[in-house]
């Protein structure tokens, strides 16, 4: 596929351009992004390597200037002087938008307080594409790769625990099984969705519940995009009241209070307090 744009460097403000690219399609770019790269004065690259394919698909000949984790702050005086000098600059990631869970954090920080111009150019999303599809609440909460230290996930997942929203996470898939462990000790009556290579020939989508998905059966490559559901409604997933819950109703209820009962019986069981609390009256009103 081949888009022609005119160059035209001074038709954009100088700053600094955070460029959206495809998380899979390479089509998935939009034309504003084709043509601010094609403008570009240097492109910031995470992996030169993954973005001159895309930058070849739609020749486009700008500088590329490596900048990774690895590099983040040692480029950074670098990278400022040629903005303060009048050079328009793009970052873009490997795949989707930049700064989100990759490199740009320190860059974007330094040019606000030099008050550089920042100027983010949408796109592609890894996070949007998957809650799109995931049936899930569209309230949700990013929190992005898992920390490598037990006590900080621990701790992380333990607060994500509370929230009545859906989650999204960033996998390796070497990490997903490690990963899926501890979900299962927060997230146990949630919903799950994992996304691999989302955009491309091999699509898939993993719908399942927390507890029930088998971590055997996955074997991925890559990243993949967890999507972890809101809380499952209690009246959903509630059991009713079987002749063996009654019959310990029947048998307690001289010797004990509705709320005494409730809590006996809904101990170990998903049953509606409020069936419980029901029955119980019933009973009483019958006696």
């Amino acid at each position: 596929m081949s888009l022609n744009f005119k160059s035209d460097n001074n038709k954009f403000k100088k700053g600094l351009y955070l460029i959206s690219t495809p998380i899979g399609n390479l089509e998935d770019i939009t034309l504003r992004a084709i043509e601010i790269l094609k403008n570009s004065d240097h492109i910031l690259c995470e992996d030169t390597r993954v973005s001159k394919n895309l930058l070849k698909r739609y020749n486009i000949n700008s500088n590329l200037i490596s900048y990774h984790k690895f590099n983040e702050a040692k480029s950074l005086e670098k990278i400022i002087k040629l903005l303060q000098a009048g050079s328009l600059i793009s970052l873009i990631s490997d795949a989707g938008t930049p700064v989100v869970s990759d490199p740009g954090k320190l860059l974007v920080n330094e040019c606000i307080k030099n008050d550089i111009t920042i100027v983010p150019i949408p796109g592609p999303s890894a996070v949007t594409s998957a809650t799109s599809v995931s049936g899930f609440s569209e309230k949700f909460y990013f929190y992005g790769f898992l920390p490598e230290k037990k006590n900080i996930l621990n701790n992380d997942l333990l607060k994500l625990s509370s929230f009545d929203c859906s989650i999204v996470f960033f996998v390796s898939a070497k990490k997903l099984a490690k990963a899926l462990t501890e979900f299962k000790k927060y997230f146990l009556e949630r919903n799950i969705l994992i996304c691999r290579e989302m955009t491309k020939i091999y699509e898939e989508f993993i719908r399942s519940t927390v507890r029930e998905i088998d971590i055997s059966k996955l074997t991925l490559k890559g990243e993949v995009t967890v999507v972890i559901s809101e809380k499952i409604n209690e009246k959903k997933s509630s059991q009713t009241l079987s002749e063996s819950d009654k019959n310990k109703i029947n048998k307690m209820i001289k010797k004990l209070s509705i709320k005494e009962i409730t809590s006996l019986i809904c101990l170990d069981k998903k049953i509606s307090k409020k069936d419980v609390y029901n029955y119980c009256l019933k009973i009483k009103n019958e006696n």
